[in-house]
């Protein structure tokens, strides 16, 4: 199921979604070269959040593959920062509009009863939950992870808590259905929680499903102390019919 818009209005301009858009496209482009392969395995060695070397738990100089030709060197200590860069890399095109896509749909509402500057924090702080989520899961791994869906898993969790009846458009098989936000992002979650628990003693690349989790649990969780309620109050007046819309949302035809 992939969500194509929402019926859900917003009263401000969602610049902070603008700004991480851009900033995930800069970073494809700048760091990882397009999806170029040989960019793509040097950004995971510099830039990738690696569980073990983080933690200090594999032993220095042990080599770990990314991709097809290239090895990377477990240093004495990887920076603490690869938390951060990690959530702003991708592994690939489906990878990187995928996620912008989710972000797109569902990052604009949750910015409107946060404010620019609170909702950008709340994005990275869950972030960092979703890397801590998984590095708890597997300590000792030496498995890379990138990518922005453990962040956006937040602003899933933030969006289902605070807009649970919107109804979402999405494309399912071979034709388009609209349902509760809390339906579709509560069967996300719960794909997450089913595959994660699944996965749980296995190893090797693939998804980040406890970085999904842990996201969007930090989302149901920080989403109280986030959002404004001069905001939500105002939203809540634009919905009653006693304010005028000032920006228009995603619709649909």
């Amino acid at each position: 199921m992939i969500p194509l818009g929402d019926e859900n209005p917003t009263l401000h301009r969602p610049v902070a979604v603008y700004i991480l858009i851009g900033m995930n496209l800069l970073i494809w482009g700048a760091v990882q070269g397009w999806g170029n392969a040989d960019d793509l395995a040097r950004s995971y060695c510099l830039y990738a959040l690696v569980p073990g070397d983080l933690l200090n738990v594999v032993a220095p100089g042990t080599t770990f593959p990314v991709g097809r030709e290239w090895l990377c060197q477990v240093t004495p200590a990887q920076p603490i920062e690869s938390i951060f860069t990690s959530m702003f890399m991708h592994g690939g095109w489906f990878h990187l509009l995928g996620n912008l896509l989710f972000l797109w749909v569902f990052g604009d509402n949750v910015e409107d009863i946060m404010g620019t500057g609170r909702f950008f924090v709340f994005y990275v702080l869950c972030g960092v939950g979703a890397a801590l989520a998984q590095i708890v899961s597997d300590p000792g791994s030496t498995i890379p992870m990138v990518g922005a869906s453990g962040a956006i898993g937040g602003v899933m969790g933030a969006y289902a808590l605070s807009f649970p009846r919107a109804r979402i458009h999405l494309w399912f098989i071979i034709t388009v259905i609209s349902v509760p936000a809390i339906l579709v992002l509560g069967y996300w979650f719960a794909i997450q929680l089913f595959s994660g628990v699944s996965t749980i003693d296995q190893r090797g690349g693939g998804v980040a499903f406890w970085a999904h989790i842990g996201g969007f649990v930090s989302g149901l969780v920080l989403v109280f102390a986030f959002r404004q309620p001069a905001l939500v109050e105002a939203r809540r007046a634009f919905l009653q019919g006693q304010a005028p819309r000032r920006q228009p949302n995603h619709r649909w035809p």
